[in-house]
């Protein structure tokens, strides 16, 4: 048996604002909305192969990722330019957290927060890892 992941799931405040951050600022396109009883976005990377799905029901506690340590809970990316992407993403709202450091392995990592909490991490990869 052959399996895939599709997509990862995110209660967030607002996904449809976080939909659209993530489409201007990472490049990412929506392929799925509805505002059918709640407010549901899933957005794709350039590969379109692997979604993450932000949502917004009113019954379900939102996690308060801004105060969750990075380590615990983050989104990688990677990225071909780390110092112009942190000003970019930093530009459009996002907090710096760590970085840019270059590991012993060439690997160069970066941890940011988006305008909601959530942890993103870009990855420069000396070898690629995917």
């Amino acid at each position: 048996m052959k399996m895939k992941i599709e997509h990862f799931a995110l209660q967030v405040e607002d996904a449809a604002a976080v939909a659209v951050w993530y489409a201007e600022q990472l490049g990412f396109t929506v392929k799925r909305a509805a505002d059918n009883g709640y407010p549901i976005r899933f957005v794709a990377d350039e590969s379109d192969d692997v979604m993450i799905e932000f949502y917004s029901k009113p019954a379900i506690e939102i996690p308060n990722y801004a105060a969750m340590d990075p380590l615990v809970f983050h989104i990688a990316f990677v990225c071909d330019n780390l110092p112009a992407t942190i000003e970019r993403l930093v530009a459009a709202g996002s907090l710096l957290v760590s970085g840019p450091k270059r590991s012993d392995n060439g690997d160069e990592l970066a941890m940011l927060r988006d305008p909601w909490g959530l942890a993103i991490q870009l990855c420069y990869r000396s070898i690629p890892m995917v």
